[in-house]
């Protein structure tokens, strides 16, 4: 059976903790989309950490772990983690890398952040990890495929078109130095000898894996609203976050793909530029943004704080249906406990009129938020195993918010660790 863990909203719902969760049953744990550019928290005996490309399967000995062909592929990033993991402790993990996967390139990251400096006030927000860049190459098909690593006729071949056609670019429209053939092969080469240890036909063992009935996970990376398509575009990801694409970006067909696991926080949260409706500022923010997540709301992978808010019903209900959900895992509750009142955006008001539907990002700019507020429970609810025994009020707003998204709630998590986390 195939079971997808993906994120409703902006990114940092807290998928990593559950992909850990789940892991443990599970036999295969795939990343199918998005590249270094956003992280994933875990905490476990090993301790804190944050992965970037590497799949949340790692610290569990009998799973391997994959990097699907959908993945953007920094290299360095990768080998530089699974060293990272093994430091510190964590017994070397099984590793296979898609022979179909592509390449990030130290370009891609250089023009990343060329186009920030170049938009300046009007930027994506960027997180400069060359992932536009990257996907834009792949699309436009002078991408290096991992298979091309070991064909050096391929390399030369495509190195000088690269420089070609990147060169008008960067010495006329950002004016830095061009970028050479030599270096590029060069650096090609680095990272097949790097790879080449995990590289494998992963389409074929999953063909054999799903034949032999084993358990695969795959893993999300961002939300439904960072989709490229049914995102906030375009201050969007340039990769699927949707499950759906889990079968495009791992190699396994769509009808294996049984249970969809939509992540959800309790409140809401999102890195980087692009509509929030539900968006607190000033001191309320403060206070939420320090209490909440473990260690508070600031970036995996850039450390910057993230924006928060109260929960969105109306984009969260959009966010679960356009990813096929399941069943939702409702996050950090935990961090609610100091407030009196808890406000929910329950719908927004667009041109004087209320709407509970999830608009396109050229109205959603008009939005403003609806907002009800529910009684606080004002206690600690770390700690607690059983759903019944969570405050009445606790309850209330978990019933609440899951009438208004309209899909099941089944897990609570109510603290960092893997055992902090409340079955329905």
């Amino acid at each position: 059976m195939v079971q997808a863990v993906v994120g409703a909203n902006w990114g940092d719902e807290g998928k990593g903790k559950i992909t850990d969760m789940l892991a443990e049953k599970a036999d295969i744990v795939i990343r199918f989309q998005g590249g270094a550019n956003a992280g994933h928290t875990i905490v476990n005996d090993y301790g804190k950490f944050a992965l970037h490309t590497l799949p949340s399967g790692v610290f569990y000995s009998h799973i391997t772990n994959i990097i699907g062909n959908g993945v953007a592929l920094n290299i360095p990033t990768l080998v530089g983690e699974i060293k990272s993991i093994v430091d510190r402790g964590v017994p070397e993990p099984k590793i296979m890398v898609s022979d179909r996967a592509q390449v990030v390139m130290s370009y891609h990251i250089l023009l990343d952040q060329y186009e920030e400096e170049r938009l300046g006030g009007k930027s994506f927000g960027s997180t400069k990890s060359g992932i536009a860049p990257f996907y834009s190459d792949k699309y436009a098909k002078i991408g290096f495929q991992v298979s091309e690593l070991f064909d050096d006729e391929i390399l030369e071949e495509k190195a000088a078109r690269v420089c070609e056609i990147k060169n008008v670019t960067i010495q006329h429209l950002y004016h830095k130095p061009a970028l050479k053939k030599e270096d590029i092969v060069k650096e090609l080469r680095q990272y097949r000898d790097m790879i080449a240890p995990y590289v494998c036909d992963v389409s074929s063992f999953l063909y054999q894996a799903l034949k032999d009935g084993k358990q695969i996970l795959l893993e999300g990376q961002l939300g439904s609203l960072k989709d490229p398509d049914h995102g906030i575009y375009p201050m969007v990801t340039s990769s699927s976050t949707l499950a759906a694409y889990g079968a495009i970006g791992a190699g396994i067909p769509p009808y294996e793909i049984k249970r969809i696991v939509t992540v959800c926080k309790a409140y809401s949260s999102a890195v980087g530029a692009g509509a929030f409706v539900s968006e607190i500022f000033g001191d309320e923010a403060e206070e939420l943004r320090r209490r909440g997540g473990d260690g508070g709301e600031y970036g995996a992978t850039t450390g910057r704080p993230r924006r928060v808010g109260w929960f969105d019903c109306v984009a969260s209900s959009y966010g679960c249906r356009v990813q096929g959900t399941t069943e939702v895992v409702f996050t950090v509750l935990d961090v609610l406990g100091y407030l009196d009142e808890i406000p929910v955006c329950v719908a927004y008001e667009i041109d004087g009129e209320q709407t509970t539907e999830f608009p396109t990002a050229s109205k959603l700019n008009r939005a403003k938020p609806v907002i009800e507020k529910l009684p606080g429970w004002k206690t600690d609810i770390r700690g607690i195993r059983k759903y019944e025994d969570l405050p009445e009020n606790c309850r209330n707003y978990i019933e609440f918010v899951e009438k208004k998204i309209g899909f099941p709630i089944a897990m609570i998590s109510n603290g960092p660790g893997r055992k902090d986390i409340i079955y329905r």
